[in-house]
């Protein structure tokens, strides 16, 4: 079960003091775990993994034990699974489908037993067996037979309703169509898991990869999905297997334990897992359990614990039910699995931001659950850290059981004569700009922003963004559709667009594509000509920098006015060496560094993106199609001149950036958060944090009509 990262506030912590936070908290928690739960049971798509899950639940019902009012008959820990899709009819288990209660650790387990025995007042002396087999990670299923002829058969759904999947369950070897042996009642609900082994899941993907189709996460999301098929021709298609262990609806009984009817199941020709067996004490499940878990591996199926369940069906019937699981059984969950392999390459990834990212290539190996291939090695000095190298034995580990990252390196197992360290390459592998990394820093980055594909669709997204060229009718989604036709792939193509788009015998002009016509394409080609002579430091932001954003575009034009100017003081820059001793770099860089707000971190950004060469081409192809207007001048002369301003909370008679291009047009300087330096505090309605900082720093305050009236804009 594979979900995405819980929440630091629903880990656990200490609980809410009052009942309005634990009643926020609890709905926000049970609206989580629904969607969980639809990805998980419906969707067959699940995106947090089994100890995330787990984690949510426990914090839920913790808030519910301190709050017993905030449990509902719909609260998830009332409820099992999720309503049955709208694509399979319905079925109505005649026994409902309940879930397990869950043991984490040893203690839970011995506390499980005691539990049981006290319920059921046991003396010291009597015996309570209690059997103990896999949790198979699957889909559950149950398989009801009349007359010893297999009828019909469903999922678990919500544990009332389930889908009929009969037909699809009838390809399975696994599911006999009549029962053998002359004790099988008149009728049975034989219940189980539908599950892939590895040796198949790994089969199946290689042949969707061939196909060209997606591949699976998991082989529990690969038998879901494929016992889930409408087509029963598709899932006859897929290697699925059945593992009875329990039953429901059922005329007759012929057994007295839990071990004894599932031995009548095997009898009858299902098949059933070797590895159950019965014990009479809480340390010799607990060793059991210890010894399923050395064994997971390579068992060739994925399992996820061991489930313990009271062997005299007398005492389970005693001992009932309790909300959505019997106090009779338990599911003991392994932690997050590690596995040992071979790390075969380290490939490096480019990040939409440019970041470069070493990714562990390994001999597949399943980590709990998952086949993984591939791993994060996060950095460059993480790699030196772990001193991990190409052909190196490595154990893996799924970070909370979703991002595969390296452990560390089995050193008896290093490769005789020793690999060579890895060298972290110095330049883009997309587009072979050099990368440089900033003091301080861990990643590298690639400077080559205005021509490397993997950042392209990210680097236009933000030069056409509302701070930078503005361009009405050019968001995201036209973005990329317009980057995957091919009709822009830099900067420059989105002012040739129009030219292009009027090409004589074009096919596929923009009016005639797909969510656009005459007036939205006439209406963005008008948007665009406008966007030619938007303010150079507009135009600078909109490049991409890093460390350039909105402010320090500003300071930087202020200073050098244009960008042809700045750029051919970026190129003569030298930036200090470190190993030279007293070395300040040349005049070009200290000017550079000089600039009020701008300091070394910006100024290495700026010179490295002037510097790679691979820029300067696509660069070049921008200006020429542009006409950007000056910075609007700073008036010298007002009641702000030379402040420090902040605007916090929600302004009312003008939008957050109308606040902050009047404040500089006046001559002040707009900075987003309060410091000691802040001369002013502009505050309005649902000013929080900022505004409480600058009545603690003594600062001066101001709502915005105040503001107004200061600046002479009042009225």
């Amino acid at each position: 079960m594979a979900r995405p990262p819980a929440t630091p506030a629903t880990e656990g912590g200490e609980l809410p003091p009052a009942l309005p936070d634990a009643a926020a908290e609890h709905a926000r928690l049970a609206d989580e775990i629904r969607a969980h739960d639809k990805r998980y049971y419906q969707d067959d798509a699940p995106t947090v993994s089994d100890a995330e899950y787990d984690a949510l639940r426990r914090r839920l019902e913790a808030l519910e034990a301190q709050f017993p009012e905030l449990k509902t008959p719909d609260s998830p820990t009332e409820t099992v699974g999720v309503a049955p899709s709208e694509a399979f009819a319905k079925v109505r288990h005649a026994v409902p489908m309940l879930s397990l209660s869950n043991a984490f650790s040893d203690d839970d387990v011995a506390e499980f037993i005691a539990r049981v025995r006290r319920f059921l007042d046991l003396k010291p002396e009597q015996e309570l067996p209690v059997s103990a087999e896999p949790k198979i990670d699957g889909l559950s299923a149950s398989l009801r037979y009349e007359k010893g002829r297999f009828v019909r058969g469903a999922t678990r759904g919500d544990g009332a309703v389930g889908e009929d999947v009969t037909a699809n369950l009838r390809t399975l070897d696994d599911v006999p169509e009549r029962l053998t042996g002359d004790d099988v009642p008149e009728v049975i609900e034989v219940r189980g898991e539908v599950y892939m082994s590895h040796a198949h899941f790994k089969a199946l993907n290689a042949r969707q990869t061939e196909a060209g189709k997606p591949v699976f996460a998991n082989p529990r999301n690969a038998a879901a999905g494929s016992l889930r098929q409408l087509d029963p021709k598709i899932t006859s298609e897929r290697p699925l297997r059945f593992f009875a262990y329990a039953w429901g609806e059922a005329s007759a009984v012929p057994a007295e334990t839990q071990k004894g009817m599932v031995d009548n199941l095997r009898r009858w020709g299902f098949a059933t897992n070797d590895l159950m067996q019965v014990f009479g004490t809480a340390e010799e499940l607990i060793a059991h359990y210890h010894a399923i878990e050395e064994r997971r591996a390579s068992l060739g199926y994925d399992i996820d614990g061991v489930v313990y369940k009271v062997d005299s069906l007398a005492l389970q019937r005693r001992l009932g039910f309790v909300s959505r699981s019997p106090r009779w059984a338990i599911a003991h969950k392994f932690p997050a699995e590690r596995a040992t392999t071979v790390l075969e390459a380290i490939d490096i990834q480019v990040g939409r931001t440019g970041s470069l990212t070493p990714v562990a290539k390994l001999k597949p190996v399943t980590v709990g659950g998952v086949v993984v291939s591939n791993a994060t090695l996060h950095n460059e000095d993480e790699i030196a850290r772990k001193d991990v190298r190409v052909g190196d034995t490595v154990v893996v580990q799924r970070a909370g059981d979703v991002i595969p990252q390296i452990v560390e390196v089995v050193l008896d197992q290093r490769p005789t004569p020793e690999p060579a360290k890895f060298e972290f390459p110095h330049t883009c592998p997309v587009c072979g700009s050099h990368a440089a990394r900033d003091e301080g820093e861990v990643v590298w980055r690639c400077t080559g922003g205005l021509i490397c594909r993997a950042q392209a669709v990210e680097r236009l997204r933000h030069f056409v963004s509302r701070g930078a060229m503005d361009i009405e009718g050019l968001g995201e989604k036209q973005i990329e559709a317009f980057y995957k036709a091919g009709d822009v792939r830099e900067p420059a193509d989105i002012f040739t667009l129009k030219v292009r788009d009027e090409q004589p015998g074009k096919l596929t002009r923009l009016k005639n594509r797909e969510g656009w016509g005459e007036t939205s394409a006439a209406n963005l080609f008008a948007a665009i000509e406008d966007a030619r002579t938007r303010e150079v430091n507009r135009v600078l932001y909109g490049l991409g920098i890093r460390h350039v954003g909105e402010i320090n575009a500003k300071r930087l034009l202020r200073h050098y006015v244009t960008i042809d100017a700045l750029r051919e003081a970026a190129k003569a820059a030298t930036p200090p060496d470190p190993a030279v001793k007293g070395d300040k770099g040349d005049d070009a860089w200290r000017e550079m560094i000089d600039i009020d707000g701008v300091g070394a971190v910006v100024a290495h950004a700026v010179v490295d993106f002037f510097q790679e060469p691979k820029n300067a081409p696509p660069l070049e192809a921008l200006l020429k199609e542009l006409r950007p207007s000056p910075m609007p001048a700073a008036a010298s002369n007002t009641p702000v001149t030379g402040l420090t301003v902040v605007f916090t909370g929600a302004l009312e008679r003008m939008t957050r950036d109308e606040a902050k291009a009047m404040a500089e047009r006046l001559g002040a300087k707009v900075a987003g958060s309060v410091s000691k330096k802040t001369d002013l505090v502009v505050s309005g309605p649902g000013a929080g944090s900022k505004l409480a900082k600058a009545k603690e720093l003594g600062i001066e305050t101001l709502t915005e009509d105040e503001w107004l009236a200061r600046v002479g804009e009042g009225g």
